[in-house]
């Protein structure tokens, strides 16, 4: 019995080593490749990420940015022949034609409308040219430094250029806004077509909701000289991945083993919550001589087997804290570490309103520390 039970163990050992991808086993045919943590930020894996290409119609998360962070999705858009006119991929829109910002959105991802790109160019700056220097100058403020663009849509341009690591950053960005992943995920849409007897009906041309277990984004592209790119995302157990791949002969099998190297090789872990205490420290001229302090936003982070134990809190308070003090008032920083590298600058807070007190209560708080200071010496 006992050697049987040893050789089962040993099966499982070699069975279990075959199915989890480790970062040297991995295979990929892209030029360029990232997974990062949304969360956290935190790269995964990499391959010359930093690595300058050409983005294809990766470029319209970009676009997608602008219109959410500076448009009312109920504006409506009238569209004009030169958005019309443009070649590549099409939502069939036509010239005089009225859409909200809504309906152009679904159109730029999921039907990768050229033509709908155009248009929220021309409705936020007046022109494609004026507005990819909008996007530029966006994409550089989010740290998408090596990033340049020249048009919305990502058809061939000279210099129009990003780095898998700079579209992981700008896509970890919207994935924080509700409306972007609304859009993203879903895999049809209808959207109005004045003088037609049917709506439009778009399709996602994103594969990986239909083959990939919790995939939810983001966004597909393809030129002759950018290769085929994909930027995906899935979530498994609250944890979102973001994985990228330029010049992908393979991109959904490469998308696949990314992600699949990501959930299989980092626990994910919910160190700190919004809003709930971590630590009570001291307080002076309050009606209390301590406070709860919280941080400002969750704290989630992955980590490999083993690393738990090199992960550090620092706690660094601006003391002395004085009252008063008002409910999420910053009170100082946790910077937390994995090793000797900060991975993440937290705020800490005031838990909870803090009222002055009296002259007379301050006064006696006073004398009590210096009482209490001077006991120490004598002893």
């Amino acid at each position: 019995m006992f050697k049987k039970n040893i050789i089962f163990v040993l099966i499982f050992l070699l069975i279990f080593t075959f199915l989890v991808r480790t970062a040297e086993s991995l295979e990929i045919t892209a030029s360029s490749a990232l997974l990062m943590d949304r969360d956290s930020g935190r790269i995964l894996f990499e391959f010359n990420s930093r690595e300058k290409r050409p983005m294809a119609s990766t470029t319209k998360i970009m676009t997608a940015i602008l219109a959410l962070e500076m448009k009312e999705m109920q504006e409506v858009v009238k569209i004009s022949s030169e958005a019309v006119s443009t070649e590549g991929s099409s939502i069939w829109l036509e010239s005089g034609e009225l859409k909200t910002v809504e309906e152009l959105l679904y159109g730029l991802m999921l039907r990768s409308g050229n033509d709908a790109a155009v248009a929220i160019a021309e409705h936020i700056a007046g022109s494609v040219k004026d507005f990819a220097l909008l996007m530029t100058k966006r994409a550089r403020e989010l740290g998408a430094v090596n990033t340049t663009f020249k048009n919305p849509h990502g058809l061939d341009e000279k210099d129009h250029l990003t780095t898998a690591y700079d579209l992981a950053l700008l896509t970890r960005h919207t994935l924080f806004i509700p409306k972007f992943r609304e859009i993203v995920k879903r895999e049809d849409k209808r959207i109005s077509w004045p003088g037609e007897p049917q709506p439009r009906m778009l399709h996602n041309q994103n594969k990986l909701l239909a083959i990939y277990p919790g995939g939810n984004g983001v966004k597909t592209g393809w030129t002759t000289p950018a290769g085929r790119c994909f930027v995906g995302s899935a979530t498994r157990g609250g944890q979102q991945l973001i994985s990228v791949v330029l010049d992908a002969p393979e991109m959904w099998e490469d998308s696949t083993a990314l992600l699949d190297y990501g959930f299989e090789n980092f626990k994910y872990y919910r160190f700190i919550e919004k809003n709930k205490p971590v630590k009570r420290v001291p307080l002076e001229n309050g009606r209390q001589s301590s406070i709860e302090i919280e941080v400002e936003r969750d704290f989630n982070f992955p980590l490999q087997k083993n690393e738990k134990k090199y992960l550090f809190f620092c706690f660094n308070i601006n003391t002395p804290l004085s009252a008063p003090l008002s409910k999420g008032e910053v009170v100082g920083n946790l910077n937390v570490y994995l090793g000797k590298k900060l991975v993440a600058e937290l705020q800490l807070v005031a838990g909870e309103d803090v009222e002055r007190a009296g002259i007379y209560s301050i006064i006696l708080q006073k004398l009590k520390t210096l009482f209490n200071r001077v006991s120490l010496v004598r002893d």
